[in-house]
C-alpha cells in the first residue's frame, strides 16, 4: 500500500474496519442480499414487461404518459437492484475486506452513487407522477391540449438528471462515500461527523426525499377527491358510473408503500445529520431502516402487477360471491377509469351541459 497510503479513502476505510460495532452474519447477510435481488430483478422484469405491453395497446396520450413514467419508475428499480445488489453480495462474499479488494475507493464511490441515485430517483418520478396524474384528472381539458408527450420527457429527464447531479455532488466537491459502520455498503459519511459538508449532503438527500413524498401524498389525496367527486357527478348525469378502483387503489398503494418504506430511512438520516449518530444503536437501526427502503423497490412493481383492472375486476366478483350478493353487471368497466373520469369532467364543464341540467331542474 506504499503508493495508495497517503490517499483519503484508504484512512476511512481502515478506521471503520477496526472501530465497526456493527456486525451481521455473513450466511444470513448473504442469503438475505440474494434472494432479495432475485426477488427484486423478477419482481421488476415481469412489472416492466406488462406495462410495456400496456404501453403497445393504448396508444392515447392520458394514458401513455402514465405508462411511460411508470415503465421509467420500474426500470429505475431493475437497475437499482442489479447494480446495488451485485455489489452487496460481492461484498459478503469478500468478507466484507474492504481495503483488499477497494484499496483506491472506487468501488465503493460507485456504491455511494447508485445508492443515492436508486433512492433519489423513483421518489422524484413518483412525484412527476403524482404531478401529472393530479393535472390529467383535476384539469382534463389543459391536460390533453397543453401537455403533450415531450413535455412529460422533459419531465422525466430533469427528474433522472437531477437525481444524477446529486449523487454526484459528492464527487464533484472532491468528498468520497464512505464505508459505513457495518462494511456492508457505502454512503454519506454517518459516523465521527466533524464537518458541515457531511451534515449537509445527509440534510440534503432527506429534505429532497421527504419533499418528493410530500408532494406525492399532496397531489395524490387532490386526485383521490377529484375521482370521488367525479364518481358522484357521474352518478347524476347516468353517465360512465365507474367505481374507479384502478386509479384510487393504485394511487392509495403507491403513497403507503413510498411512505412507509422510505420515511423511517429520510428521517434517520436527518436525525443523524442534525444530532450525529449515537453509537450504540445507530448501525442497527440504519440498516433495518435502509432494508425498509429497499422493501420499496419491491413493492413498487407489485403494485403495478396486481392492482390492475383485470385483477381488481376478478376480485371484485370473488369478494361478491364469498359475500352472497348477486355479481351486478360490471359493464361500467370501460377501457380505463381514467378515460370515463376524463369523459364525465369534461361533461362537467362543458356549457351545453350546465344549460340541460338547469332546463331539467326547472
Amino acid at each position: 500500500m506504499s503508493m495508495n497510503s497517503s490517499k483519503e479513502p484508504a484512512s476511512p476505510a481502515t478506521e471503520l474496519l477496526s472501530n465497526a460495532t456493527c456486525q451481521t452474519e455473513k450466511g444470513l447477510s448473504v442469503s438475505f442480499s440474494i434472494i432479495f435481488m432475485t426477488v427484486g430483478i423478477l419482481s421488476n422484469s415481469l412489472a416492466i414487461a406488462i406495462l410495456m405491453k400496456a404501453y403497445q395497446r393504448f396508444r392515447q396520450k392520458y394514458k401513455s404518459s402514465f405508462l411511460l413514467l411508470a415503465s421509467t419508475l420500474v426500470i429505475t428499480d431493475f437497475f437499482g437492484h442489479l447494480i446495488n445488489g451485485a455489489i452487496a453480495v460481492f461484498v459478503y462474499a469478500s468478507n466484507k475486506d474492504w481495503i483488499r479488494f477497494d484499496q483506491s475507493n472506487v468501488l465503493c464511490s460507485i456504491f455511494g452513487i447508485c445508492m443515492v441515485f436508486s433512492g433519489l430517483c423513483p421518489l422524484f418520478l413518483g412525484s412527476v407522477m403524482a404531478i401529472e396524474r393530479c393535472i390529467g384528472v383535476t384539469k382534463p381539458i389543459f391536460h390533453s391540449t397543453k401537455i403533450t408527450s415531450k413535455h412529460v420527457k422533459m419531465m422525466l429527464s430533469g427528474a433522472c438528471f437531477f437525481a444524477v447531479f446529486v449523487a454526484l455532488l459528492p464527487i464533484l466537491g472532491h468528498l468520497v462515500y464512505k464505508i459505513q459502520a457495518s462494511r456492508t455498503w457505502c454512503f454519506y459519511q454517518t459516523d465521527h461527523i466533524t464537518d458541515w459538508e457531511d451534515r449537509f449532503y445527509l440534510l440534503l438527500f432527506s429534505f429532497l426525499g421527504l419533499l418528493a413524498l410530500s408532494i406525492s401524498f399532496f397531489c395524490n389525496a387532490i386526485t383521490g377527491i377529484s375521482l370521488l367527486k367525479v364518481k358522484f357527478k357521474s352518478q347524476q348525469h347516468r353517465q360512465g358510473r365507474s367505481h374507479h378502483f384502478e386509479m384510487v387503489i393504485q394511487l392509495l398503494a403507491i403513497m403507503c408503500v413510498s411512505c412507509v418504506c422510505w420515511s423511517p430511512f429520510l428521517v434517520t438520516m436527518a436525525t443523524i445529520g442534525i444530532n450525529g449518530p449515537d453509537y450504540l444503536d445507530a448501525c442497527e437501526t440504519t440498516l433495518f431502516t435502509l432494508r425498509m427502503a429497499t422493501w420499496n423497490q419491491i413493492l413498487d412493481p407489485w403494485v403495478y402487477i396486481l392492482l390492475r383492472k383485470a385483477v381488481l375486476k376478478n376480485l371484485y366478483k370473488l369478494t361478491r360471491r364469498c359475500c352472497g350478493v348477486h355479481i351486478i353487471s360490471l359493464h361500467v368497466w370501460e377501457l380505463s377509469s381514467i378515460k370515463n373520469s376524463l369523459k364525465v369532467a369534461a361533461i362537467s364543464e362543458s356549457p351545453v351541459t350546465e344549460k340541460v341540467t338547469q332546463q331539467t331542474t326547472t
